[in-house]
């Protein structure tokens, strides 16, 4: 996991990077800004090559890639054609980001992905995946020996992609966190898509299970409370979604049954003062921060994950 510290921002070509360090190695952000896409000339059809062209990039361990120009409707596949196609000169990264831009740059739905199905094997010695956005997003058949960490930050993560984690060969995985969000962003599925990938998905050394940002996170709650990784995992994250007194009734009563949880996590949420202090008098460390109330409408009731569009 990187560790950042003061960001300074230096530039090669058109290209900026922001140069911070790890706890070993060095990291460097790639991105275009909105000149440098406006003038024609670069594109996700360049970045590799200026990446490839920084004389900093031998040396790097963690590569982040920001925006890539016109994001919302030219996809990230060039870039990771580009890693595939030169992977014996990424073959040293161990930490990737694609898409790491604020919805100022792009909202998060809006984000064109890529298909990822050739990168596993084009990075054999990945330690950690996190990818932005999900439309068009295709992971193929996962299969990767080291990957320790695979985030997925979205407004909607649709059934095919959670099938192909479901599937995932995995065997050193930590920690996977998914962000479900909404079925008006991408989200296709419901509490048995959670349960059926719970159930079948094989992490042996998964500490940190999270099931994110979701806006039936109650059902989500008890999907995962009555899987095999509770007696596995360290970190149990149910955060950012639309967690109410029913779910936290659910997380009162099972939590207590699993002393190798250290961690709960989950802020921002819809609970009542009330449930929310109950559920951090539990003996773990608990963040129950960040409470918001429901919008009642006409007389329906809207509550909202946190990030969806």
């Amino acid at each position: 996991m990187a560790v950042y510290g003061s960001i300074n921002e230096a530039q090669y070509g058109s290209i900026i990077w922001e140069d911070t360090k790890l706890e070993s190695g060095k990291t460097k952000r790639y991105t275009y800004c909105y000149d440098d896409y406006e003038g024609g000339d670069k594109g996700a059809h360049t970045m590799t090559a200026d990446i490839l062209a920084d004389p900093d990039f031998p040396a790097l361990e963690e590569l982040i890639i920001g925006d890539w120009g016109d994001t919302w409707e030219d996809s990230c596949q060039a870039i990771l054609d580009g890693i595939v196609e030169h992977a014996d000169r990424f073959s040293h990264i161990r930490s990737l980001f694609i898409a790491d831009m604020d919805y100022e740059e792009c909202e998060v739905s809006w984000i064109m992905q890529g298909n990822y199905s050739k990168i596993w094997a084009a990075l054999p010695n990945l330690r950690s995946l996190t990818i932005k956005g999900a439309t068009e997003l295709e992971l193929g058949e996962i299969c990767h020996e080291g990957l320790e960490e695979l985030t997925i930050i979205c407004g909607g993560l649709g059934t095919d992609v959670i099938s192909s984690i479901r599937d995932a060969k995995l065997p050193n995985l930590k920690k996977l966190l998914l962000y479900i969000g909404a079925d008006d962003y991408g989200f296709d599925g419901n509490a048995d898509t959670i349960k059926e990938l719970l159930d079948q998905a094989d992490f042996p050394k998964l500490t940190y299970l999270g099931i994110a940002d979701s806006e039936i996170q109650d059902e989500v709650t008890k999907a995962v409370l009555e899987s095999k990784f509770m007696g596995r995992i360290e970190t149990l994250d149910l955060s950012l979604g639309t967690l109410t007194d029913k779910g936290g009734q659910l997380l009162l009563e099972e939590i207590p049954k699993w002393p190798n949880i250290k961690n709960l996590d989950i802020h921002y949420n819809y609970l009542s003062d009330q449930m929310a202090d109950k559920l951090e008098e539990l003996p773990l460390t608990v963040d129950a921060s960040e409470r918001n109330e429901p919008d009642v409408y006409d007389g329906d009731i809207y509550m909202n994950a946190m990030l969806t569009e």
